[in-house]
């Protein structure tokens, strides 16, 4: 694979602003008036249902900006200024942490969010190839932010991308153009592959708005009713790896199992105990 050139600001870096200097002319920053800081209903709704889930109001920062984020674009200094109102914390404190996770963007940015992994499992099946076509076919639009992401925590739909949340993949090389249509449009992206509508054991997992196989309702039945209280146990389900131990059906055991070249544990005292076949 060719190395490819990261993007990097005049500092060296590739996070804008990090290495801002402090302008210490400035008074302290206060906790803004609630008064007289207008703050969505929505958006205040939002933050205090974060809030009441910890001790300690600190801890809903990160969940509160994104809230923030999801409403503005962005966090805008007008948007950290509403959480801080509502939060009762400086904006210097929020935005100490925004400034710290990537995902909570200090500059304006698209707000259709598009993030491509390129960790390795996306990197081996293509995905800094996806990342680049995606990054050519959305070109300059404002509206849309296309970047890499180091990992999603997909590998199993590698490669694969996030839109706004929504996990898709894999996504192939002649899709690129169609899943930008949707983008930009607001569709749903790719609808066959993403993940939440793949079928799960868990049946509160997604969403199953989709075709899915007929069940056995008949064996379900059956399964539970010997399930209950004072029923038989379920017979062992059927392997290629023949009946499992205990089986009336499986083989003898001998009753000393013991591998020839296993041998008893020694006391540290002793040291190890030598094989009579060893020289």
């Amino acid at each position: 694979m060719a190395d490819q050139e990261v993007k990097r600001f005049s500092h060296g870096s590739r996070v804008p602003g990090w290495d801002d200097a402090v302008d210490l002319t400035k008074d302290p920053q206060e906790i803004p008036d609630p008064a007289t800081t207008p703050v969505p209903a929505d958006l205040r709704a939002e933050i205090e249902h974060h809030m009441a889930k910890y001790p300690d109001r600190r801890s809903a920062a990160i969940p509160a900006l994104a809230a923030a984020q999801h409403v503005h674009g962005w966090c805008s200094p007008e948007a950290v200024r509403q959480v801080a109102a509502v939060m009762r914390l400086t904006p210097a404190y929020l935005v100490s942490v925004a400034s710290f996770y990537d995902m909570l963007d200090t500059q304006p940015v698209g707000h259709r969010r598009v993030y491509v992994c390129t960790n390795i499992s996306c990197s081996l099946r293509g995905g800094r190839r996806l990342l680049a076509q995606l990054e050519d076919a959305v070109g300059d639009d404002p509206d849309v932010q296309v970047r890499g992401f180091e990992c999603l925590g997909a590998c199993d739909i590698a490669p694969m991308v996030s839109v706004d949340g929504i996990y898709v993949g894999p996504v192939e090389t002649g899709e690129v153009d169609e899943l930008v249509r949707q983008v930009r449009e607001g569709a749903d992206p790719l609808p066959a592959k993403q993940l939440i509508k793949r079928p799960s054991a868990d049946p509160e997992a997604n969403t199953r708005e989709w075709e899915q196989p007929p069940t056995d309702f008949a064996r379900v039945a059956g399964d539970l009713e010997r399930l209950a209280p004072g029923g038989d146990p379920l017979p062992p389900e059927p392997s290629s790896f023949g009946p499992p131990m205990g089986h009336p059906e499986a083989p003898a055991v001998d009753a000393d199992p013991t591998a020839p070249v296993e041998q008893a544990p020694s006391s540290p005292e002793e040291g190890p105990k030598q094989s009579e076949e060893t020289p």
